[in-house]
């Protein structure tokens, strides 16, 4: 029995009850890959239920708009997926007449879906013998084969999906796939895996030169970028100034208040003299810091977001892009995660 065979039987002996492997429906699994994305199991199950529950087919996903879903998404990050995700689901519904296809070549097609994703909904879904490649497959084939090449080059990502062609079982593809990526999630874990009781331990690479903690290897290409938001409150009580933030940032198309960005934090009233205030609020304003700076972490920029109050009620020059809203209706708007929580503390949302 080969690995690949042993962890099969690993699996389906240990494997978790997940909703969307008790179907074959391309649509349920696309919703569940996607989610899963970056995200754990544990935080991505109550989306993938809500999801369900509001949009159970592509048809009903394809007629939503973008405010409703990147709303729903609230949380998770990463929007572009949910924009992303519903680009997908129009074409499905132009392209496929609502099917959600399952074939791998019509999967690679659209909007959104990879590699990685297309071989996973073909091969659960229609059983095509396509070898998943995700960040777990990639550590559990280099621990075990001793694999030193990164799995982020060009020449390593070749080599580890060449490696998972050669160990696909072709006749149960979906089963191997599922296992493959069950057993790096709960058992060949990125810290602290559990090798006491790893079937294939006699025989891993890594295990026998004591390379646990080094393998995988990936090349660092991350630059972190900081950024500093100022975020100004303009409200009556009853309503609030909102803005709808543009195409070519983070949160795109989603709202958040006005906000001025600068390259440190400032104390306040050196932030009320900086020409990009003076320019919207002139320099008779009086105003309050109402948050201390919260710390947001994304993927490749590290925010630090402050809220202040805008005293009484000022003449301002307004942006093409602010609106005023209804308090009442903040919770309807797709706002950022870090937005929610100032807003929520002022307004007790």
């Amino acid at each position: 029995m080969n690995f690949a065979d042993e962890i099969v039987q690993w699996y389906l002996a240990n494997k978790r009850d997940l909703p969307w492997r008790n179907t074959t429906d391309a649509y349920t699994i696309w919703l569940s890959e996607v989610i899963l994305q970056q995200t754990r199991v544990e935080q991505g199950m109550p989306y993938f239920y809500r999801f369900m529950e509001k949009y159970p087919d592509v048809s009903s996903f394809a007629a939503a708009h973008e405010d409703e879903i990147l709303k729903l998404w609230q949380g998770l990050g990463y929007y572009s997926r949910g924009r992303n995700m519903l680009k997908t689901a129009r074409l499905v519904q132009e392209l496929h007449g609502g099917r959600f296809p399952d074939s791998y070549n019509d999967l690679i097609k659209l909007k959104g879906i990879g590699e990685y994703t297309a071989a996973a909904i073909s091969s659960f879904a229609a059983n095509e013998a396509k070898a998943v490649v995700d960040g777990n497959v990639y550590r559990v084939l280099a621990r075990y084969f001793g694999i030193y090449e990164p799995i982020n080059s060009t020449q390593g990502k070749k080599t580890f999906q060449k490696l998972a062609d050669d160990f696909l079982n072709k006749k149960m593809p979906g089963l191997h796939n599922q296992a493959m990526m069950e057993f790096g999630a709960m058992l060949c874990k990125p810290k602290n895996p559990a090798c006491g009781i790893c079937p294939v331990r006699p025989d891993c690479g890594a295990f026998k030169t004591n390379a646990i903690n080094a393998l995988p290897v990936k090349l660092k290409t991350l630059k972190v970028r900081e950024r500093f938001f100022n975020y100004f409150l303009i409200t009556d009580g009853d309503t609030v100034l909102m803005n709808k933030r543009g195409e070519n940032d983070i949160w795109a198309n989603m709202f958040d208040l006005p906000m001025v960005e600068t390259a440190s934090v400032l104390p306040l009233n050196e932030l009320l003299k900086q020409p990009e205030v003076l320019s919207v609020f002139g320099n008779t304003i009086e105003a309050t810091e109402v948050s201390p700076v919260h710390k947001h972490i994304l993927t490749h920029q590290r925010l630090f977001v402050r809220l202040i109050k805008i005293d009484g009620q000022p003449v301002i020059k307004t942006d093409k892009n602010w609106m005023k809203t209804d308090v009442q209706n903040l919770r309807e708007l797709a706002l950022p995660k870090i937005v929610f929580i100032l807003l929520k503390n002022i307004f007790n949302l």
